[in-house]
């Protein structure tokens, strides 16, 4: 039997720092880039001694296609003084829907797709910006099927 999917709620957020890096990637290349980028965010905050205070996430400024515009980041206790690409950015507050993928990367766009008709269904505007949160980390060796991605929209309405 087939569990139901996660059901979206509305959630308060706060408005907490993070260091990112920000690029516009080939959708081909966005595993690349999040190795990559993921190592040299934990270089540069344990330089700088700064708390990461939370999982990893991605950040989207509009819907991929091709290419994506994004920031992947980690939150941190503080802001971080920019270093290389690495630079201070925050993850905004205010109201969001929030969604829990259970399952593999590949079938994040069929969560999103739930995520933006249960926001229509409750009258309210997504923003253009959006991320998703890698509650779990993935390993090599791990079942895709144990991932969990926490789905961000802020919205108005």
């Amino acid at each position: 039997m087939t569990p139901e999917p996660p059901v979206a709620e509305l959630i308060d957020l706060a408005a907490t720092p993070t260091a990112v890096i920000r690029d516009v990637v080939a959708v081909s290349e966005l595993a690349p880039f999040f190795d990559r980028a993921f190592a040299s965010l934990a270089a540069v905050t344990s330089a700088q001694d700064v708390a990461i205070t939370g999982p990893a996430f991605a950040r989207y400024h509009g819907a991929p296609g091709d290419t994506a515009d994004l920031e992947v980041g980690f939150p941190t206790a503080r802001p971080i003084a920019p270093a290389g690409e690495v630079v201070a950015g925050e993850l905004p507050g205010g109201r969001a829907a929030r969604l829990v993928h259970l399952g593999g990367y590949d079938q994040l766009a069929v969560s999103w797709g739930r995520l933006a008709d249960w926001i229509g269904e409750q009258g309210l505007e997504p923003t253009a910006s959006f991320w998703e949160v890698y509650v779990t980390e993935p390993s090599p060796d791990m079942d895709p099927h144990d991932l969990r991605t926490e789905l961000v929209w802020p919205v108005a309405g």
